[in-house]
């Protein structure tokens, strides 16, 4: 693995990639990998990222992954991140 790092961080230096939108984008990935791998369920993600489950939040409405459905603590689906109703007046 670490090889493959290597080789990987090699070629963003050569494409010319900043520091920080690579750690932006690492960081990114890793996140979404252990939501996807936990089904959604933002409690368990966050206990496995070593992480609190509003920071997570925080993260995801950044990667605009909003569209979405999110499993709540107690299993029950939330609506989208970041969604609010809207009620006519």
């Amino acid at each position: 693995m670490k090889v493959e790092l290597e080789a990987l961080v090699d070629q963003m230096i050569t494409r010319g990639i900043l520091f920080g939108e690579a750690v932006k984008e690492f960081e990114k990935s890793f996140i979404l990998n252990i939501v996807s791998r936990n089904r959604n369920n933002l409690c368990k993600a966050a206990v496995e990222l070593g992480i609190h489950r509003n920071t997570l939040s925080k993260r995801l409405e950044e990667y605009d992954y909003g569209s979405k459905h999110i499993i709540s603590k107690n299993g029950h689906k939330r609506r989208r991140i970041g969604s609010r109703s809207k009620t006519k007046k």
